[in-house]
Formats: structure tokens, sequence, C-alpha cells
């Protein structure tokens, strides 16, 4: 195999025509220079060289090694080049994934930040439920994603992903305002035993952590309509079909017909978090993206309780 400082002698003696020349170029002695040539020689069983009264002449095989040397040599300084870039935040890309709700809120924010600071860096984002998106964060697909994931489920479905968490993310009841409960500043989940319910769909983690607290007040709920989409599941609860735990996230934009109420003595709680495939080294952008997504969290975790 190449040696690629003999390689790098040999072109420079080329790109010279001399070896003092080269010698002078790259700092070396004529001896070294010398050295190094009978020894690519001696690797490639050819001679490349013919020395000549002044200078040298490539041979027939020397012009040939020539091309592809400095082929070589440029494709590595190119992924040098490529490499400093990447490490400087100067180029190279950053895939990544998140939940619709923060997709919608958290993203935006921390992408136009990244952009504002990092303009070279190419960035994707594709949108999921945690479920699906952390075996595909895992296989590699994916540089970071947000998810979401309850305390004594989740957790433990996400254990081969490296955590960072964001901020905790309260659940409130959305009541049609007409409702006879909206009345009241707190409710319990009790009070809602006799209500329809709308919610995700029944596999989604917010659908089963949903039935967990009803079990725990003491019912089973009665889950009327489904939906992924907390924009539908809005619109439901106003048109006064049923009730719904929503997160805080999902009704960042507020609308006059639904009541939200926090629930005593204390509301679910969701925790963002973002993550990065465990044990594989954090590239620098997902590094930059992680930092800023704490900026943007901090943001939305001082957000005062919802009216």
């Amino acid at each position: 195999m190449f040696q690629l400082s003999r390689l790098r002698v040999f072109v420079e003696v080329a790109r010279q025509g001399s070896i003092s020349a080269a010698a002078e170029e790259l700092s070396y002695t004529q001896s070294a220079v010398s050295q190094q040539i009978a020894a690519l020689e001696a690797e490639t069983g050819v001679t490349l060289v013919e020395r000549l009264p002044r200078g040298v002449r490539l041979t027939t095989a020397g012009e040939t090694l020539l091309a592809h040397a400095e082929g070589i040599l440029g494709r590595i300084a190119a992924a040098e080049a490529d490499m400093e870039a990447i490490a400087g935040l100067r180029g190279g890309q950053l895939r990544m994934a998140s939940f619709p709700t923060a997709g919608a809120t958290l993203m935006p924010l921390a992408i136009a930040l990244f952009r504002a600071q990092h303009p070279e860096v190419e960035l994707t984002l594709a949108e999921g439920e945690p479920e699906e998106i952390a075996p595909r964060l895992h296989a590699g697909e994916f540089d970071l994603a947000l998810l979401f994931e309850f305390e004594g489920e989740s957790d433990k479905l996400f254990s081969y992903l490296t955590r960072q968490p964001l901020f905790e993310d309260p659940m409130f009841i959305a009541l049609p305002a007409d409702h006879p409960l909206a009345a009241r500043r707190t409710l319990r989940l009790a009070d809602l035993r006799a209500e329809a319910w709308i919610q995700t769909s029944s596999s989604s983690p917010c659908a089963r952590h949903v039935v967990r607290c009803c079990h725990v007040a003491g019912f089973e709920p009665i889950v009327s309509f489904e939906s992924d989409d907390f924009g539908v599941v809005q619109g439901l609860v106003a048109a006064g079909v049923g009730v719904a735990l929503i997160p805080k996230l999902a009704l960042a934009s507020g609308r006059e017909d639904i009541a939200i109420r926090a629930l005593s003595p204390a509301s679910p709680v969701r925790r963002v978090i973002a993550a990065t495939p465990e044990g594989s080294r954090l590239t620098p952008a997902a590094a930059a993206m992680g930092a800023i997504l704490e900026t943007v969290a901090a943001r939305f975790a001082g957000l005062g309780p919802l009216s």
C-alpha cells in the first residue's frame, strides 16, 4: 500500500521537475527526497523518475502514477476540508425529527436560531410520534430527535437512547366553554367520570397515559372520539361532544370556545426530551442544536399557567 507521505514527495518532484527544487519546497534534504522516490519505486517495482543532467523526467509509469496520486491527494484534501467545515459548523448536515406538537412550537424557533448562527449547515426535519421516531433515531436515520416520555413507561422504552431533559409539559382538561364544570378553576379527574372523552389514537402514549390516570382516579373513561390531531380534538371539545386531556404545547394557539382547567391535586405531566443515539459521538451540529433547544425550552417552561 502506498504511503501518502511518499506520494506527496513524488507529486512535488513531478511539479518542480527537480529533486533539489522539491526538497526546497518541502523543507527536506535532497537525500531525503531521493530516498522517498527510491522507496516508492521499490514499492511499485518500476522506475518512476529518470535523472537528467538538469532535473528529472517522469517515465510512462511515473506519468500514470502521477495522475492517480494527484487524484488521491486531492480527494484527501477535500475530505479534510469537509471535516474541518463540519467541525467548525461551516458545512455538513443535521437530520432531525420531532413529535408534532413540538414540531409546531419548539422546533421553528430552534431552527431559526440555529440557521442564524450556522447558516451553512443543512437542516432536515421529519415528523412522527415518539414510538415511531425512536427506533429510526437508534438506527442512525436521524442525528437528534425531540421526544416525550411519561414517568414509568417511556423512560424504559427509550433506555437505548441518550436523553437530554428539556422541560415538563403539563396536561390540562379541555371543556366546552359553556360546560357547567367550566366555572371551576381546578377539577379532579373523578369529576369527569360520566363525561364522553376525546383522545388520541388508543395505541399512542398520550392516550395510554390518559387511561392510566383515569384508572387511578377510579373509573374507565368513555372514549367517544379519537384523533391524533390536537386541533381536531379541540374542535370536538368546542362542539360540545366531549372533554379531553391536552398537553400544554398543543394549546399554544388558544381558542375562546373551550375552557382549559388544571387538575387537582396535580396535572399529569409528560417530559419533553432531546434524544441522540446512545454510544455514538455527538456531532458538533447536534451538540449546538441541543444547546439551542435548552434555550428555547426554557422559554416554554417559563410560560405561566393557561387561563
